[in-house]
């Protein structure tokens, strides 16, 4: 997977792949004006969302309602560092969701590709290059 990301002005930065594209802004006190969701909030929605797409999966397979259902995302931050130091993701499910499913539905949300990937992380390699030139090999 290849992404696009340009700058479409301000403190606006963009990514694009496919046919989508995520807009990202900083807020006033930042030099942004807000427009979009910051990179790290959109970072940060990817951990709750993907749990999200595990939860719908399961329950969808089961037949589960998943409309009353809730995921809420907590963080602790590291005061010193300002560092993300633990995720808490709590499924919220209404009476009439069956008890024998909750472990099983906290498992699912655990299958999160973006948690995985936080668990075990990729190594980054940043370059630089001169558009339009060819470069070696």
């Amino acid at each position: 997977m290849e992404l696009m990301i340009d700058f479409p002005g301000g403190d606006r930065v963009d990514a694009h792949f496919g046919p989508y594209t995520i807009p990202t802004d900083q807020p006033p006190y930042g030099g942004g004006l807000a427009s979009a969701a910051t990179p790290f909030a959109t970072f940060l929605a990817s951990i709750g969302t993907c749990a999200g797409i595990y939860v719908l999966g399961f329950c969808r397979s089961r037949g589960i309602p998943a409309d009353d259902i809730k995921i809420v995302q907590r963080m602790d931050v590291n005061r010193m560092t300002g560092l993300v130091g633990k995720v808490y993701l709590d499924i919220q499910v209404p009476e009439s969701f069956p008890d024998k499913y909750k472990a099983a539905v906290i498992r699912a949300a655990d299958q999160c590709a973006v948690k995985k990937h936080l668990e075990t992380p990729p190594q980054f390699e940043v370059t630089a290059t001169t558009m339009g030139v060819a470069q070696p090999a």
